[in-house]
């Protein structure tokens, strides 16, 4: 088990492969433990070279409500009117903390999101 840093984008696809490889392996075996070294690595490298940026809040609940099936009617309830749906979806009208509260509660959208820009 030869472990290293992950510095280059070659040394992280030969991680990614050996990871594949281990990655049924049995927690507490030798190829286990090496398992859990590389996908703290691999963890590691992604962060740092791939981050992921904070979804626009707007785009997050657009997104949900068309996941769900929800039309602005549906929603009502988490903004408080018809036209304060139409005025923040249309980014004309700042989410307020009431609708945060109420639409982290009613949609499971995380405050992080919902809290951005």
């Amino acid at each position: 088990m030869e472990i290293k840093l992950i510095k280059t984008e070659k040394d992280y696809q030969q991680a990614l492969k050996r990871f594949e490889k281990l990655f049924d392996a049995p927690v507490g075996t030798k190829e286990g433990d090496e398992a859990k070294l590389l996908s703290i690595l691999i963890d590691h490298y992604e962060t740092e070279h791939y981050p992921i940026e904070t979804p626009d809040p707007i785009e997050a609940i657009k997104y949900i409500m068309e996941e769900k099936g929800l039309s602005n009617k549906d929603v009502v309830q988490y903004f408080g009117s018809k036209s304060l749906v139409t005025q923040v979806l249309k980014r004309e009208r700042s989410l307020s903390l009431k609708m945060i509260r109420a639409l982290h509660r009613g949609l499971g959208l995380p405050y992080e999101i919902l809290l951005a820009n």
